[in-house]
């Protein structure tokens, strides 16, 4: 279960032991810590029971292309056809732990946000630590069976009583190669439909389109559309129209084309305190999830900073700054709310006792770092910023922009035709 959540009833499908694994058996089929192999305590099975389920494989070209991100939307916008929806990653390479079993981070996120009532397990069958690929070349011929076994299982129980699937690839097509496992292999074995996601542009979206396209074909799995993400607003109308003209011609459908959203890039101010590997000092509890959308550097002087205190704003600032943290805190005094999102001290410089105290007044985020301000700003600039579980006002805009601009309705037949 979940930390933070409450218990619910669990439904134990009346099937067949080798269709429905419990979470204790999931959990099992590898060691703890993920080492290999085990051997699992029945028969291995290499196919999923379940091949009539609409099952959507989403990819992408490259890494950061906002797959998770449509996967999310999709959910969403499926739900609105189908009356229960599931979803698996059958591997993931970024995972956190629960009860000792490593589970993908959009896994968790996605159940997170819809409660998709299957174990998480199910969900993430796979997690991928940094010697995985070693010991699997030791092995292949012993661990690859295991990892089918344990990928199909879930699938099984992951859909079970459910009417469509989305499967959250973990990358390009040929992500998973090493193991025998690729994207495009992967989506074979669970005979599913892909999809792909790429970023905005007409040149290079379409040729890593027709790349990851090849390496479908050649494992047999239709692709049913592509979505291009992150267009700018002015540019939506031109890169669809010859976007489309460019997939047509290799033969696949363009399912929509998504504009850029500047908050979903928006970081919040705990994102951007692991960065720059700060700490707080500050009203940590009502701050950590300020948006930050825009990051002042205080080389001016305060007067300069006033024009630039309001919401949503992070100023960088060395701790003996002390005019622009008496401008900040008077502020603050003045307006009684919070005239910034946050401030970071850097160079490990602590304000003045009495700034200290002046600034536990008041409910402005304050953290430190030990690094140089603009070393700090850097930071923060080249941030990956993934949308988390806590990210509650991300999500409605996530919904709509799938809504809004990808042919939900054109999708939906290519899924259930055979």
């Amino acid at each position: 279960m979940i930390p933070g959540e409450s218990p619910r009833e669990k439904k134990e499908p009346v099937v067949s032991r080798a269709a429905s694994p419990t979470e204790r058996e999931i959990a099992n089929y590898f060691s703890p810590d993920g080492g290999f192999p085990r051997q699992p305590s029945q028969a291995l099975q290499l196919t999923p029971l379940n091949r009539e389920i609409p099952r959507l494989f989403v990819a992408a070209t490259r890494q950061n292309d906002g797959k998770t991100t449509t996967c999310l939307g999709l959910f969403n916008a499926l739900e609105q056809h189908f009356k229960r929806v599931a979803y698996i990653k059958p591997i993931g390479q970024r995972f956190i732990e629960l009860e000792g079993v490593k589970i993908d981070e959009d896994s968790f996120l996605l159940n997170h946000i819809y409660r998709v009532e299957v174990p998480i397990e199910a969900m993430s069958p796979v997690a991928i630590d940094t010697t995985f690929t070693r010991r699997y070349l030791d092995d292949p011929e012993n661990i690859h069976p295991q990892l089918v076994d344990r990928i199909v299982r879930a699938f099984d129980r992951a859909t079970f009583e459910k009417d469509a699937v989305i499967i959250e690839g973990s990358g390009h097509a040929g992500v998973g190669a090493i193991c025998d496992l690729s994207n495009a292999q992967v989506a074979r074995l669970l005979g599913a439909k892909a999809v792909i996601v790429s970023r905005g542009g007409i040149g290079k979206p379409v040729d890593e389109i027709a790349l990851n396209k090849s390496l479908f074909d050649r494992y047999g799995v239709e692709v049913v559309g592509a979505i291009i993400n992150k267009v700018l607003p002015d540019k939506l109308d031109v890169i669809e129209h010859y976007t489309r003209k460019a997939l047509d011609r290799i033969g696949v459908p363009l399912l929509g084309v998504v504009p850029t959203q500047p908050q979903l890039a928006a970081p919040n101010l705990s994102q951007i305190v692991e960065e720059v590997n700060g700490r707080w000092l500050n009203a940590r509890d009502s701050g950590r999830h300020e948006r930050i959308r825009q990051v002042v550097v205080g080389a001016m002087a305060a007067k300069g900073v006033v024009d630039y205190l309001r919401p949503g704003t992070l100023i960088i600032t060395p701790g003996d700054r002390d005019d622009i943290l008496l401008a900040t805190i008077a502020a603050a005094g003045i307006s009684g709310r919070r005239p910034v999102s946050g401030v970071i001290l850097t160079r490990n410089l602590l304000p003045h006792p009495k700034l200290m105290e002046m600034f536990s007044q008041t409910e402005v985020p304050l953290v430190i770092s030990s690094e140089e301000s603009y070393a700090v700003a850097s930071k923060i600039h080249s941030m990956t910023v993934k949308t988390q579980p806590e990210d509650a006002d991300k999500i409605p805009i996530i919904k709509d922009l799938i809504n809004d601009h990808v042919r939900i309705d054109e999708l939906i037949p290519r899924l259930q035709r055979p």
